[in-house]
């Protein structure tokens, strides 16, 4: 079998939901995957950006080591994964944006069958990580994306996240997942690239 990829499209601010992505991506690599980690860009402008401390530094620092996500990254990939922060208990509009970018990826059917799961972040507890997830599913379903949740099918479930998908509550001041949660994203990770590893063998059988 062909290699499998794996795209990991995500937004963050402060640096919490790029840890779990990056977990994520290790719980693929794990199980052989090619992954790409992409920070989706903001669109507002800098004086928007300043109301918020250190938004801009942080969108600078990651924006250096991430690229933007395409729809290139998306043809290549045998999975996706989205991240975002909740807002409102939705994903944040820069996310939002890159899936809404994919509308021709979709007319043409080339994203139909790959695996697609969500995972994301909060300050506040019962703040919208769920509803936030489950907020991805719908976009995941019709641009043709075989779901996968985490589901309990790990210990790590038990200790954190969710079963829509592996999530993570800062505080106020923005801290970093902690370990339980990074187990429920690698999880997530291997989880994802083993459906999609199944999905290609049976296409490729057919």
């Amino acid at each position: 079998m062909s290699e499998l990829n794996v795209l990991i499209a995500f937004y963050s601010r402060s640096g919490v939901t790029e840890a779990l992505a990056k977990a994520v991506g290790r719980g693929a690599e794990g199980e052989g995957a090619t992954v790409r980690l992409r920070r989706a860009r903001e669109f507002v402008g800098p004086e928007v950006m300043a109301q918020a401390p250190g938004w801009k530094e942080g969108a600078d620092a990651m924006n250096a080591l991430y690229e933007a996500p395409s729809a290139a990254d998306a043809e290549w990939a045998d999975a996706i994964a989205f991240g975002t922060p909740t807002r409102f208990g939705n994903a944040a509009a820069e996310l939002k944006a890159y899936i809404d970018s994919l509308g021709g990826l979709w007319f043409q059917g080339k994203l139909n069958g790959k695996a697609g799961a969500a995972f994301a972040s909060t300050s506040t507890p019962h703040g919208g990580n769920e509803t936030t997830i489950l907020s991805l599913y719908p976009p995941l379903a019709h641009l043709g994306l075989i779901i996968v949740p985490t589901g309990y099918a790990d210990a790590s479930m038990f200790a954190a996240g969710t079963p829509y998908g592996a999530s993570s509550v800062s505080g106020q001041t923005a801290a970093k997942p902690n370990d339980a949660d990074l187990a429920a994203a690698t999880w997530q990770g291997k989880r994802l690239a083993q459906v999609a590893k199944a999905l290609k063998t049976a296409t490729s059988a057919a």
